[in-house]
């Protein structure tokens, strides 16, 4: 026995208490992951020497794995709160522009929009394109919401409608030769209107107006006025369902908008609308609207921000529309272990780690977002308090070891 095996031993208790120690500090560290000293044994070699004769001089610290398990998930009931249950790292860009990972999801908005950590690193995902509701290309962005100013106003240029009209109406213009005679339908009996947007987000109502003319045929107008055209006509078949006539173009004139802009040098263009119409049924139940909409909005400003499993986030404006806007980007890599700690909750890719594969929440065999809610520590304070005890009776025994020897030698300098 040498001095070199206790030393040796010191050196890796003292590691292991620093290992224990860091644990221990960080066990309400948000998504932070544990780590635990790997000790390995050292031998002294010669060349030509059998291995029963070979004889070990210590102990040293081979590695400091980190433990990559799952955390608890607890609600904090803050909607930009984001835990990740199961595979994944969320992706976000440091003020540096060095690319890092982290599990730790307590994202906010800064006053320009940007969606960042609680360190000021920007959170990478997808932009979404608000007319198909699809993500626009592969390419991560640092994601961003219009909170200094208004989202524009859309113009309609669809609306859809579902509607019953009914199979027992006479045909509109009547029949005054019939005993008794049948009065004349007023047009306004079988009609509805919906608020549309031009440009400029300035609203304007839209009347429809369904008239009996034959059969299981009805024509359609968009006004009162007698000597007005039907913009379209419905046909149906024996059972009530529409075979033909939808969808409908139709126009409303720039002069009959609302828009006190018209006549300027860049007036405000005619609206051009589909109608679609293919909910619109005829059956024995009275009129009745089950459904009308349009695609059209004016400007609003952001009022909330919510984000489902997949990480889509889902952004409510003071207009009344919400949409998907962006989804969160999630990482993986073959060997998480090989990941290098960089502090703040974040990790970088190395050579050992391999290169990260991009995806999103609940593709594959990524996790799922938990909205609302954080990722723990996985640190389990009950195991790090017993191996520190046992980390200090190795201490203890080491230190004992460099007495011993020390005693030894004092018996060997005062042989006489």
């Amino acid at each position: 026995m040498g001095f070199q095996h206790g030393l040796s031993g010191l050196n890796a208790a003292s590691k292991n208490l620093d290992v224990i120690g860091h644990n221990v500090a960080n066990s309400s560290t948000t998504g932070f992951k544990s780590s635990r000293a790997d000790f390995a044994e050292m031998v002294a070699s010669a060349i030509g020497s059998s291995s029963g004769s070979t004889a070990g001089i210590g102990v040293n610290v081979a590695a400091v794995s980190q433990q990559f398990t799952q955390g608890a998930i607890n609600s904090t009931g803050n909607s930009l709160d984001l835990a990740i249950n199961g595979d994944g790292f969320f992706h976000v860009k440091l003020t540096d522009g060095t690319q890092a990972y982290t599990r730790s999801g307590n994202f906010q908005l800064d006053k320009a929009g940007n969606m960042i950590t609680t360190d000021g690193a920007s959170v990478m995902g997808y932009p979404i394109d608000p007319a198909t509701g699809l993500t626009s290309g592969t390419t991560l962005e640092a994601l961003k919401f219009p909170t200094g100013q208004p989202i524009p106003a859309k113009e309609t240029t669809e609306i859809t409608a579902a509607l019953n009209l009914s199979a027992r109406a006479e045909n509109a213009a009547g029949d005054p030769a019939a005993v008794p005679p049948v009065p004349a339908t007023p047009r306004a009996t079988y009609g509805t209107s919906i608020e549309v947007y031009d440009s400029q987000g300035i609203a304007t109502p839209v009347a429809l107006y369904f008239e009996k003319s034959a059969g299981n045929t009805w024509n359609v107008f968009n006004s009162l006025d007698t000597a007005a055209t039907s913009i379209g006509q419905l046909v149906f078949d024996g059972s009530g369902n529409l075979v033909s006539g939808s969808p409908i173009a139709m126009t409303v004139a720039a002069a009959d908008l609302p828009n006190p802009n018209n006549g300027g040098a860049n007036p405000v263009q005619d609206l051009s609308i589909s109608l679609n119409l293919g909910g619109v049924t005829q059956s024995s139940s009275e009129f009745s609207v089950s459904k009308l909409t349009h695609n059209g909005y004016a400007a609003g400003e952001l009022n909330g921000i919510k984000i489902s499993t997949d990480g889509t986030i889902m952004a409510s404006y003071s207009n009344g529309v919400t949409r998907a806007e962006s989804q969160l980007a999630l990482a993986k890599f073959s060997n998480s272990q090989g990941l290098s700690a960089i502090g703040g909750n974040n990790w970088v890719a190395t050579a050992d780690s391999g290169a990260p594969l991009y995806g999103t929440a609940k593709s594959g065999s990524f996790g799922a977002m938990i909205s609302g809610a954080l990722e723990s520590s996985n640190v389990d304070l009950t195991a790090e308090l017993v191996n520190m005890m046992g980390a200090q009776r190795a201490y203890q025994a080491n230190a004992q070891t460099i007495k011993t020897q020390d005693q030894v030698f004092s018996t060997l300098v005062n042989l006489r």
